[in-house]
């Protein structure tokens, strides 16, 4: 029989996705620095407990990765990328400071959603192992919630 799970998360989130992308391959010297720095960043938020941050994901594509990231909310967001005591800011001066020397070589970017405690539903069908929200927030048999996506995001919107 198919194990159906879905996440374990009630009340409101933040989807921060963040990526780059390389433009001048043969310039690493420029672009290195900026996904290297992730890492001690990742490591930084998943110590701290209070910093909001749930887990992620990293995507590779053929051009760089991309990070999607899950957030208590929008708020805890800013106030880590705002605070000149961690990594972050410093991190990202470096970076402008690199995209000067060596213009349209690397792309930075990220986008974020504030998504609403009923606005959230997943299915995982099968998954020997947990990723995507389930990974950051704990798996739970779907039947808890519903067995088609409109019952999981009613049943959400009935826990809000």
């Amino acid at each position: 029989m198919t194990t159906l799970t879905t996440h374990d998360h009630h009340g409101e989130l933040a989807v921060f996705l963040i990526g780059a992308r390389v433009e001048r391959l043969w310039r690493p010297d420029a672009w290195w620095p900026a996904m290297a720095a992730m890492r001690p960043m990742l490591a930084e938020l998943t110590a701290d407990a209070d910093s909001g941050f749930l887990g992620g994901t990293t995507l590779l594509g053929s051009r760089g990765p991309t990070m999607v990231q899950y957030w208590r909310s929008v708020e805890h967001v800013y106030a880590y990328a705002n605070d000149d005591a961690r990594r972050h800011r410093p991190a990202w001066a470096e970076f402008y400071r690199r995209a000067r020397r060596v213009p349209g070589a690397v792309t930075v970017w990220h986008e974020t959603f504030r998504v609403p405690a009923d606005g959230h539903e997943s299915l995982y069908v099968g998954a020997p192992a947990r990723f995507g929200l389930a990974a950051a927030t704990g798996a739970v048999p779907a039947a808890r919630r519903g067995r088609t996506a409109r019952e999981r995001l009613a049943h959400a919107s009935e826990e809000a």
